[in-house]
């Protein structure tokens, strides 16, 4: 395959990522978080599991060796950090939304060195402190003063929140064996039986018009399972490292789809961006890129 080919995989599945972020908080309007989770991993699973045979053909039997490990990264990652997000997406901006879910790879980064003994020094360490600087500029919306007065928008502490559980999501990540696209399906499958007894507490609500059905499918068809199938593809080809720069491209796509829809794009959003978007890029960068994992891949890599 061409590599022009793959970086278009790659850049369309951060595009569809980052419309989750813009679709999610226009159904979250008209769903519950709960009942938004609880749909998307429902209808997601049924084109995840034959799409997993498909790609990679692993024994299901195997996959389901590693069953804890499936278990504990849906509760996290599948269930806890989709809860948060669009939770949060009822309370702030996908925007900022965005903005402040890009340090998940400057968050990931601090937390192995923390608890898994991965060394964090020189560029890596500036990269952090510029990654936390721009996520406090959004936080405040550039004025500390605004915080003294009111205190923090409570979407962007949740979205804070989603990024640590994404977190030890990816840290929990690093021991599964399974092929991305199969963990992500049996992860889907797993979720669904955990949001049974948020379902059974809350209900279950549907879309109220065209637009709210046509978010859910979006929601379902793309982030859930296209954007997992072309990274997965794409990462394959060029390995891991070289396919986690187009992360960055994440927080782009959303603020240009959310500006094209009439969403509003501070001061605040701009230069905490720049400075998320370099803190990341110092945070991964890499003299001497690892080997590629069988299992590295999407699951560990994006929301």
């Amino acid at each position: 395959m061409k590599h022009a080919k793959v970086y278009l995989f790659l850049v369309l599945a951060n595009l569809f990522w980052a419309g989750n972020f813009v679709f999610g908080a226009m159904v979250v309007t008209q769903m519950s978080p709960v009942s938004l989770t609880f749909s998307r991993w429902l209808c997601a699973s049924f084109l995840l599991v034959p799409l997993a045979w498909l790609i990679e053909r692993v024994s299901w039997r195997r996959a389901l060796a590693e069953w804890r490990l499936h278990a504990l990264q849906s509760a996290l990652g599948l269930v806890g950090y989709t809860l948060f997000l669009y939770w949060a997406l009822g309370f702030t901006t996908p925007v900022s939304a965005a903005v402040i879910s890009a340090t998940n790879p400057a968050m990931i980064a601090l937390a192995a060195a923390l608890f898994l003994g991965d060394r964090l020094a020189g560029s890596r360490i500036v990269g952090l402190v510029l990654s936390f600087a721009g996520v406090l500029v959004v936080l405040s919306g550039g004025s500390v003063a605004r915080i003294l007065e009111s205190g923090f928008n409570p979407g962007d502490l949740l979205i804070v929140a989603a990024v640590l559980v994404w977190t030890a999501y990816s840290l929990i990540g690093r021991r599964v064996t399974t092929p991305p696209v199969t963990a992500t399906a049996v992860q889907a499958v797993f979720a669904i039986v955990l949001m049974v007894p948020f379902v059974l507490a809350f209900g279950v609500q549907l879309p109220t018009d065209a637009a709210g059905f046509t978010g859910l499918a979006y929601i379902i068809l793309f982030p859930s399972v296209a954007s997992y199938a072309l990274w997965n593809i794409g990462a394959g080809r060029i390995g891991p490292a070289r396919a986690g720069i187009f992360l960055n491209l994440l927080p782009v796509f959303t603020v240009l789809i959310s500006v094209l829809l009439g969403g509003e794009l501070s001061p605040a959003h701009i230069v905490g961006g720049v400075l998320v978007l370099a803190g990341v890029y110092l945070t991964s960068r890499r003299k001497h890129p690892p080997a590629a994992s069988p299992a590295a891949g999407v699951a560990q890599s994006a929301p």
